[in-house]
C-alpha cells in the first residue's frame, strides 16, 4: 500500500473528486466526504474514509483504481455503505501495522 494513503493525506483532501475507473464505461467521479479518527494502539493504527458518487452509477464491493489530481493513481478496495437523495455512498477501511 502507498505511503501516501495515510490518514493525513486523506485529511488534507477531503471534499474534493477522485476518478474511478471502470473497464467498460467513462471514470466515475467520488467526493471524498468524511475521514474517521485515526485509532492507534500498540503496532496497529486504523480509520475510514467515505465516499459519495452518483445515483445513476452504483459501484460494487471490489477492489477500484482511483484517480486524484494531487494524490495520483492508486488501488482501494471499497464496499457500497449506504444510498439516499444524494447519491451512493462507500467505504474503504485501513487497519494496518505499524513501527
Amino acid at each position: 500500500m502507498s505511503d501516501l494513503l495515510t490518514h493525513e493525506t486523506f485529511s488534507r483532501h477531503a471534499h474534493t473528486k477522485f476518478r474511478v475507473r471502470l473497464e467498460a464505461a467513462s471514470p466515475v467521479e467520488l467526493e471524498l466526504v468524511e475521514i474517521s479518527e485515526l485509532r492507534l494502539s500498540p503496532g496497529q493504527e486504523q480509520f475510514a474514509i467515505v465516499f459519495r458518487g452518483p445515483n445513476e452509477m452504483f459501484l460494487s464491493q471490489g477492489g477500484r483504481s482511483f484517480e486524484h489530481d494531487q494524490m495520483g493513481q492508486f488501488e482501494l478496495f471499497i464496499v457500497p455503505i449506504s444510498q439516499d437523495q444524494q447519491g451512493y455512498c462507500y467505504e474503504a477501511v485501513f487497519n494496518r501495522v505499524r513501527e
